[in-house]
């Protein structure tokens, strides 16, 4: 097929002004008939001959070499010696002549026939260089053949069936970021030029030198919080979340505060076009304060483009402080056979974008879809090749919404960043304080301190106690844990005195947060206790404790600054375990002038019942309290009419 091309692009050059016929076959003798006509007068006829397997030779005269040149020098005439030619087992004869004009050869095939046959010789060649494999979407090892559990994870059923170009998966599997091409079976005159190049010498721990990169704000003091103070050149985040959530909007207002800092950015949605995207921008309060869209020029770059090799092509021209691409699920790669979004073509796309950044130290920021399950769409191994995986999450019905760290190389994956969605962007959510001004204690409400990463955040819990059927009482929770909260419900039974077992409870977090450690049980008691007794805390009381089975108090990690916090932000009475440690930041918040707070210390759930204090009933309300003195005169079993 090589010698076939090259006789073929040698003819299309010297055709330029001569008259060129044309006709090819294809059997186990590959023959090319070739009549270039310099003049009216002159006529040359060629032959060059391709043998893939010897046949014998009908006439003893020897056929002229293919390899021979097309003019010998010093000839007498341009006459090739006519031998016979077989083809397809038929034998053809030249009749041309250099005296007498140009005879066409027929043929027992059309010119189109050839053609069509060389179509399929070509389609069938290009079949045979497709490798079938099969990914694990749990943990992306490739297996040669199917089978229903993964060996390497263990996972069922997760083995997805992909085509892929064995010179494309043979010169990525053996990639070096830096190192020549050649693929990982150069031999070891590649490995030695390696070792000379000094790239893959193991060197010791101590030698290396030390990396201080600084980070690139985002301009965002919530994200960059979870992203561990900013975005580390060359690396790659991959941020997912529901439709409509906010992930557009949050790199658009991230690449817009880059761009007004003095940096560069590349958004390269393939989702909308460059209009949309501007339409969109214009509305944003970052685009704003930066003076519009067109005040930030070639700082901030859009290109509305689904192929990813134009999209690396693009950032390497321009050379973009962070490259944000809008999603990763919708562009491809052309010489991969697969739809947009499949295994195939994310895992490609992912290696290219992440070669980008390793090469060029250019930021890569995807932007992922969500099953409807919650998790990211796409292989495991999706998460594995990025630096940082964020989650962003939210109520539909409600504004707030929260970035969360699910994996970072670079910082903790406890923090979290709380956003506003607004008419103008995602502004960031202060931290709350307690309100005193203008509201009477309520029952069945607790604030507690909860932690999230190195923050602390001041959570509000409400309870509400209902009248119920023994047996069949409902146990609800939301924003807090449903398994806790029965734990809680029979310790205030045991060792609280209180009689649930005919009540139900309902128990939720408000603004959607969600408080799933153990130092959160002593505000869910007091809120339930306070509830069914209606009685109430003292205005600005933050309680904070673990609840044992049985009804100790226990401390919690980080309770000194749990109670600094609650102080800053307007507590009065702070109620802890008797076993805590308070020290000097909490009690000098506490030595304030004119301050009128106080650390309680309690050790059992009965010693902090007794802080409850009684509340206005309204009209009709039921006595819940007299009801729990007077229930071990009556029996439990009696049923209701």
């Amino acid at each position: 097929s090589l010698s076939l091309s090259v006789s073929l692009s040698l003819c299309l050059s010297l055709s330029l002004c001569l008259s060129l016929s044309l006709s090819l076959s294809l059997s186990l003798s590959v023959s090319l008939y070739l009549s270039l006509s310099v003049s009216p007068s002159l006529s040359l006829p060629l032959r060059l001959s391709l043998s893939l397997s010897p046949s014998p030779s009908p006439s003893p005269s020897p056929s002229p070499s293919p390899c021979s040149p097309l003019l010998s020098p010093g000839a007498s005439d341009f006459a090739v010696a006519s031998a016979p030619l077989r083809l397809c087992g038929k034998s053809f004869r030249s009749e041309s002549t250099p005296s007498t004009p140009q005879k066409s050869v027929r043929f027992h095939r059309t010119f189109a026939e050839h053609r069509e046959a060389a179509k399929n010789a070509l389609r069938l060649a290009r079949m045979a260089k497709m490798r079938t494999e099969f990914l694990c979407r749990e943990c992306g090892a490739n297996h040669p053949k199917w089978q229903g559990k993964c060996p390497d994870c263990g996972a069922w059923d997760s083995l997805d069936k992909f085509s892929v170009e064995a010179e494309a998966s043979a010169s990525a599997g053996g990639a070096i970021w830096g190192a020549p091409s050649g693929g990982a079976d150069a031999g070891g005159a590649d490995a030695e030029e390696l070792a000379r190049a000094g790239i893959g010498r193991a060197v010791a721990l101590g030698s290396v030198p030390e990396a201080s990169v600084p980070r690139v704000p985002t301009g965002i003091g919530e994200f960059d919080r979870v992203l561990g103070g900013g975005i580390v050149p060359g690396s790659v985040l991959l941020l997912g979340g529901d439709p409509g959530i906010g992930k557009s909007t949050l790199l658009m207002q991230a690449a817009a505060s880059i761009a007004a800092s003095g940096g560069s950015a590349l958004y390269a949605s393939s989702e909308e076009s460059p209009q949309q995207v501007r339409l969109r921008a214009e509305r944003l309060d970052a685009v704003v304060k930066a003076g519009g869209a067109a005040a930030l020029g070639d700082r901030l770059l859009v290109l509305g483009e689904t192929n990813v090799a134009r999209i690396v092509e693009q950032a390497r021209r321009s050379r973009p402080t962070v490259v944000l691409v809008d999603s990763i699920q919708l562009v491809h790669r052309t010489d991969v056979s697969a739809a947009p979004g499949s295994i195939a073509q994310l895992r490609r796309c992912c290696l290219d974008l992440v070669g980008l950044a390793k090469s060029t130290g250019a930021s890569v920021l995807l932007v992922g879809h969500v099953t409807k399950e919650g998790t990211l769409a796409g292989p495991k191994l999706l998460e594995h090749l990025v630096d940082v995986v964020l989650s962003f999450e939210g109520d539909r019905h409600s504004a707030i919404r929260v970035v969360r760290g699910v994996k970072n190389r670079f910082g903790s994956t406890q923090e979290i960043g709380l956003f506003e969605m607004r008419g103008d962007g995602l502004s960031e959510v202060e931290s709350a304080r307690i309100s005193l001004e203008g509201r009477p204690p309520a029952p069945g409400c607790a604030f507690v301190p909860t932690m999230a990463g190195t923050r602390c955040l001041l959570g509000e819990i409400h309870a509400l106690v209902a009248t119920g059927f023994l047996g069949s009482a409902k146990r609800r929770a939301s924003g807090v844990e449903a398994s806790r909260l029965a734990m809680l419900i029979a310790v205030l039974e045991k060792h609280g005195g209180l009689r649930l077992a005919d009540q139900d409870i309902f128990a939720q977090s408000l603004g959607g947060l969600k408080i799933a450690e153990p130092a959160a049980d002593l505000a869910v008691a007091l809120a339930v206790a306070g509830a069914f007794l209606h009685r109430a805390l003292p205005p600005g009381t933050v309680a904070v404790g673990e609840i044992g089975l049985t009804g100790e108090l226990r401390t919690a990690p980080q309770i000194e600054q749990r109670v600094h916090e609650s102080l800053r932000r307007g507590a009065r009475v702070v109620l802890v375990p008797a076993s805590a440690r308070i020290g000097s930041a909490a009690k000098a918040t506490r030595a304030e002038p004119g301050s009128d707070t106080q650390i309680v210390k309690l050790g059992t759930i009965a010693a902090a019942l007794e802080l409850l204090t009684p509340v206005q009933r309204s009209i009709g309300a039921d006595d819940n309290s007299t009801r729990a003195r007077e229930s071990g005169k009556r029996e439990r079993g009696v049923s209701r009419t």
